[in-house]
C-alpha cells in the first residue's frame, strides 16, 4: 500500500466542491446501552455511565471564566447532531449529585442541545493505581471502538499523569500505535462519528489526518461514505487533488499581468483582431500566441514594423 501524501494545506474543499450529503447513515451517539448512574453497584470507573443533567454541577474552580458563546452554540449544534462524542469526567458529592472535573464546555453545550443525560466518567476517589488499573483493564476490552481507546488513552494521560512512553508500557502498545490514536481525537467531530459506529475505518482516519483542512477532511469523509472508497482509492485521490491544488496557483498566476504586458496586447491586437494571448509566471516568463486569420493580416503587422523602424 502506498503511503498517505502528507502536508496537504487548506482549499481542499474547494477543489472537492459539493459531496451529496450521507446524513441519512449517520445516528447521534447517546451511549443508550449504557447504565443511568445510581442504578447499580459498585460502578466501574473506567466505563462510561449516564447521568441526568440536573445531577451535574459545574466546578466552582473552574479555571475558565469565560466561554465563548457563539462557539457553543455550535458544539451544541454539533451534540444535536452526532451526540456528544467525548463523555466529561466527574466525581461523586456528598449530596449525591456530581461535579464536573473536565469537560464543563461539553456539558454547558449539552444543555444548550437540551440533552437531560449526560455520558460520564465517573472518578471515583481511589488511589491513583487504582484508577490507572481501572482504565488499563477497560482499554483491554475488545468491544471498544478507536474513539473509545484514543478517549481511554487521554484519561490515563491527563488523570494518571503518565507520559506516552509511559502508557505505551501500561498497555502493552508501541508508542507509535499510541501516537496514533491519540491523533483520532484531532478530528473533527463528524469524522470521529464516522469512526465511532464504523462508517470510517482508522486506515481512513490516518489518510485524512493528512489534511489540514478541517472542512475538506469531512467532504472526503463523505466521500468515502458514499462511494465506499478502500483506503488506497482515497490516497489516489487525494495525490490527484494535491496536484491540482499545486497547479491552481500557477494557473491563477497566469492572469496576473503587469500593466506593459497588456499595453502590448492591445497594440498587437489592433493587426490581428485582438486575437493574441500572453501568459506569464511569477518568474517572468511565458508564452504570446497571435492568431491571424490571413496573410493580409501579417503583411500589415510587418509593414507597421517597417515604418517604425524596428
Amino acid at each position: 500500500m502506498n503511503k498517505p501524501v502528507h502536508g496537504l494545506g487548506k482549499g481542499l474543499g474547494a477543489l472537492l466542491g459539493e459531496v451529496d450529503s450521507v446524513q441519512s447513515l449517520r445516528k447521534p451517539i447517546g451511549y443508550v446501552n449504557k447504565e443511568i448512574a445510581g442504578t447499580k453497584e459498585p460502578q466501574d470507573t473506567s466505563d462510561i455511565l449516564r447521568i441526568p443533567i440536573d445531577m451535574i454541577e459545574p466546578n466552582p474552580f473552574q479555571p475558565r471564566l469565560s466561554f465563548d458563546k457563539e462557539a457553543l452554540e455550535e458544539l451544541a449544534e454539533s451534540i444535536r447532531t452526532f451526540g456528544l462524542i467525548q463523555p466529561v469526567t466527574v466525581r461523586r458529592q456528598v449530596n449525591g449529585k456530581y461535579q464536573i472535573i473536565s469537560g464543563e464546555r461539553r456539558y454547558r453545550a449539552c444543555r444548550l442541545a437540551g440533552m437531560d443525560m449526560i455520558p460520564a466518567y465517573i472518578r471515583d476517589a481511589n488511589d491513583q493505581g487504582m484508577l490507572e488499573m481501572a482504565i488499563v483493564e477497560n482499554i483491554q476490552r475488545e468491544n471498544l471502538d478507536p474513539i473509545e481507546v484514543a478517549m481511554s488513552y487521554r484519561r490515563l494521560i491527563e488523570e494518571c499523569n503518565l507520559t506516552q512512553e509511559q502508557m505505551a508500557e501500561r498497555v502493552g502498545k508501541k508508542r507509535v500505535s499510541v501516537t496514533n490514536y491519540l491523533r483520532l481525537l484531532k478530528l473533527p467531530a463528524k469524522v470521529q462519528h464516522d469512526i465511532k459506529v464504523g462508517l470510517l475505518s482508522v486506515g481512513h482516519a490516518k489518510v485524512l489526518l493528512s489534511v489540514e483542512d478541517p472542512v475538506a477532511q469531512e467532504q472526503l469523509c463523505d466521500l468515502v461514505i458514499k462511494n465506499d472508497m478502500s483506503v488506497r482509492a482515497l490516497e489516489d485521490k487525494l495525490k490527484k487533488l494535491s496536484k491540482e491544488q499545486e497547479d491552481a496557483p500557477i494557473q491563477h498566476k497566469q492572469q496576473e499581468l503587469p500593466d506593459d504586458y497588456y499595453k502590448v496586447l492591445e497594440h498587437m491586437g489592433k493587426y490581428f483582431g485582438n486575437n493574441i494571448s500572453l501568459k506569464r509566471t511569477a518568474a517572468g516568463k511565458g508564452t504570446m500566441t497571435v492568431r491571424f486569420d490571413s496573410d493580409q493580416e501579417m503583411f500589415n503587422f510587418l509593414k507597421a514594423l517597417e515604418e517604425s523602424g524596428l
